[in-house]
Protein backbone atom coordinates (compact mmCIF):
# COMPACT_ATOMS: atom_id res chain seq x y z
CA UNK A 1 0.00 0.00 0.00
CA UNK A 2 1.27 3.45 -0.58
CA UNK A 3 0.62 4.61 2.88
CA UNK A 4 2.23 1.97 4.28
CA UNK A 5 -0.09 -0.70 5.37
CA UNK A 6 0.83 -4.50 4.79
CA UNK A 7 -1.84 -7.44 4.09
CA UNK A 8 -1.26 -10.61 5.25
CA UNK A 9 -2.26 -13.84 3.97
CA UNK A 10 -2.91 -17.36 5.39
CA UNK A 11 -3.41 -20.55 3.22
CA UNK A 12 -1.90 -22.68 0.83
CA UNK A 13 -0.68 -21.12 -2.25
CA UNK A 14 -3.33 -20.39 -4.68
CA UNK A 15 -5.51 -20.73 -1.66
CA UNK A 16 -4.53 -17.92 0.18
CA UNK A 17 -7.11 -16.00 2.49
CA UNK A 18 -6.71 -12.39 3.65
CA UNK A 19 -6.60 -12.58 7.58
CA UNK A 20 -5.25 -8.89 8.17
CA UNK A 21 -4.35 -5.56 7.08
CA UNK A 22 -1.47 -3.89 9.25
CA UNK A 23 -1.34 0.29 9.44
CA UNK A 24 0.24 2.81 11.22
CA UNK A 25 -2.79 3.86 13.13
CA UNK A 26 -3.89 -0.34 13.98
CA UNK A 27 -4.66 -3.47 12.49
CA UNK A 28 -8.13 -4.97 11.10
CA UNK A 29 -8.71 -8.32 10.91
CA UNK A 30 -10.81 -11.02 8.55
CA UNK A 31 -12.41 -14.33 8.75
CA UNK A 32 -13.65 -16.97 6.02
CA UNK A 33 -12.75 -18.47 3.05
CA UNK A 34 -10.72 -16.48 0.20
CA UNK A 35 -12.80 -14.29 -1.50
CA UNK A 36 -15.33 -14.29 1.25
CA UNK A 37 -13.37 -12.55 4.11
CA UNK A 38 -14.88 -10.85 6.33
CA UNK A 39 -13.82 -7.73 8.65
CA UNK A 40 -14.53 -8.99 12.16
CA UNK A 41 -12.01 -6.85 14.21
CA UNK A 42 -10.77 -3.87 14.13
CA UNK A 43 -7.49 -2.24 16.89
CA UNK A 44 -6.85 1.01 17.02
CA UNK A 45 -3.51 2.53 17.71
CA UNK A 46 -5.12 4.52 20.79
CA UNK A 47 -6.22 1.05 22.20
CA UNK A 48 -9.83 1.32 20.88
CA UNK A 49 -11.15 -2.20 19.36
CA UNK A 50 -14.44 -2.00 17.25
CA UNK A 51 -15.93 -5.18 16.23
CA UNK A 52 -18.42 -5.90 13.08
CA UNK A 53 -21.12 -8.50 11.74
CA UNK A 54 -22.89 -8.79 8.77
CA UNK A 55 -22.07 -10.24 4.91
CA UNK A 56 -18.96 -9.39 3.01
CA UNK A 57 -19.36 -5.51 1.98
CA UNK A 58 -21.92 -4.92 4.44
CA UNK A 59 -19.99 -5.36 7.83
CA UNK A 60 -21.07 -3.42 10.39
CA UNK A 61 -20.41 -1.76 13.85
CA UNK A 62 -21.58 -3.63 16.25
CA UNK A 63 -19.25 -2.75 19.46
CA UNK A 64 -16.70 -0.57 20.30
CA UNK A 65 -14.36 -1.46 23.33
CA UNK A 66 -12.09 1.50 25.05
CA UNK A 67 -9.06 0.99 26.85
CA UNK A 68 -10.77 2.32 29.97
CA UNK A 69 -13.02 -0.35 30.33
CA UNK A 70 -16.22 1.20 28.72
CA UNK A 71 -18.47 -0.38 25.96
CA UNK A 72 -20.59 1.17 23.42
CA UNK A 73 -22.66 -0.90 21.53
CA UNK A 74 -24.49 -0.28 18.02
CA UNK A 75 -27.35 -1.16 15.85
CA UNK A 76 -27.85 -0.40 12.35
CA UNK A 77 -26.92 -1.00 8.41
CA UNK A 78 -23.43 -0.67 7.71
CA UNK A 79 -23.02 3.70 8.06
CA UNK A 80 -26.01 3.93 10.10
CA UNK A 81 -24.86 2.27 13.05
CA UNK A 82 -26.23 4.45 15.81
CA UNK A 83 -25.34 3.91 19.80
CA UNK A 84 -27.66 2.02 21.54
CA UNK A 85 -25.92 1.36 24.90
CA UNK A 86 -22.89 2.64 26.36
CA UNK A 87 -21.53 0.38 29.29
CA UNK A 88 -19.12 1.66 31.93
CA UNK A 89 -16.25 0.34 34.05
CA UNK A 90 -17.89 1.77 37.04
CA UNK A 91 -20.68 -0.77 36.32
CA UNK A 92 -23.18 2.56 35.05
CA UNK A 93 -25.37 1.84 31.72
CA UNK A 94 -27.02 4.23 29.74
CA UNK A 95 -29.52 3.51 26.98
CA UNK A 96 -30.21 5.57 23.84
CA UNK A 97 -32.60 5.83 20.81
CA UNK A 98 -32.64 7.68 17.90
CA UNK A 99 -30.95 7.92 14.65
CA UNK A 100 -27.03 7.91 14.14
CA UNK A 101 -26.07 11.10 15.10
CA UNK A 102 -29.29 12.44 17.24
CA UNK A 103 -29.16 9.52 19.62
CA UNK A 104 -30.56 10.79 22.90
CA UNK A 105 -30.31 8.87 25.95
CA UNK A 106 -33.63 7.65 27.41
CA UNK A 107 -32.11 5.82 30.54
CA UNK A 108 -29.53 5.16 33.25
CA UNK A 109 -28.97 2.27 34.98
CA UNK A 110 -26.61 3.14 37.81
CA UNK A 111 -24.28 0.35 39.29
CA UNK A 112 -26.61 0.47 42.84
CA UNK A 113 -29.57 -0.55 40.65
CA UNK A 114 -30.95 3.17 40.51
CA UNK A 115 -32.54 3.61 37.26
CA UNK A 116 -33.47 7.33 36.01
CA UNK A 117 -35.19 7.66 33.33
CA UNK A 118 -34.94 11.34 30.27
CA UNK A 119 -37.11 12.96 27.58
CA UNK A 120 -35.84 15.30 25.65
CA UNK A 121 -34.05 15.82 22.68
CA UNK A 122 -30.21 15.00 22.29
CA UNK A 123 -28.40 16.99 23.80
CA UNK A 124 -31.48 18.46 25.73
CA UNK A 125 -32.47 15.75 27.68
CA UNK A 126 -33.66 16.30 31.10
CA UNK A 127 -34.04 13.76 34.28
CA UNK A 128 -38.44 12.92 34.28
CA UNK A 129 -37.97 9.98 36.82
CA UNK A 130 -36.10 7.73 39.05
CA UNK A 131 -36.76 4.30 40.29
CA UNK A 132 -34.82 3.61 43.24
CA UNK A 133 -33.50 -0.41 43.56
CA UNK A 134 -35.25 -0.87 46.85
CA UNK A 135 -38.22 -1.05 44.31
CA UNK A 136 -40.49 1.00 46.61
CA UNK A 137 -39.46 5.20 46.01
CA UNK A 138 -40.02 6.60 42.78
CA UNK A 139 -39.07 10.58 42.31
CA UNK A 140 -40.62 12.32 39.64
CA UNK A 141 -38.38 15.93 37.84
CA UNK A 142 -40.11 18.53 35.88
CA UNK A 143 -38.18 21.90 34.62
CA UNK A 144 -35.60 21.88 31.70
CA UNK A 145 -32.29 20.11 31.30
CA UNK A 146 -30.02 21.04 34.30
CA UNK A 147 -32.62 22.42 36.36
CA UNK A 148 -34.83 19.80 36.64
Amino acid sequence: FPNGGVKHFEGERGAERKVRKVFASGTVHYEGERGAELKVRSELANGEVHYYEGERGAEQKVRTEFPNGNVKYFEGERGEERKVREVFASGQVHHYEGERGAERKVRTVRADGQAQYYEGESGAERLSRAEFANGEEVQYYEGESGAE
